[in-house]
């Protein structure tokens, strides 16, 4: 999967509702402004939405090398994100979302 289809996937997730968050990390608060509420679904996707492929790169999970994780470092309204997420379908499951 490329960044283009992998940002259009969690494009879709975020609009359907269809997202799930890594829970085993133990700075869940400074790292996933997304699951405490301090960033919407629809500021993530309009930070995803305005990236480019220069600002891509995925990996293989830490846990699972079957899983790819993909990173995005892009700035939006005057903000630099860092946003890694990989995908279970239907899902996508976010590891950090910050700034």
């Amino acid at each position: 999967m490329g960044y283009r289809q992998a940002k259009q996937q969690v494009l879709e997730c975020l609009k359907e509702g269809r997202i799930e968050h890594e829970l085993d990390r133990c700075e869940i608060d400074i790292k996933n402004l997304l699951i405490t509420g301090a960033v919407t679904t629809k500021e993530v996707a309009d930070a995803i939405g305005r990236s480019s492929g220069g600002q891509y790169e995925c990996w293989p999970h830490h846990f699972d090398e079957n899983i790819t994780v993909h990173i995005l470092r892009t700035q939006h309204l005057g903000r630099s994100w860092y946003i890694k997420w990989y995908f279970i379908a239907p899902n996508a499951v976010f590891i950090s979302v910050h700034e």
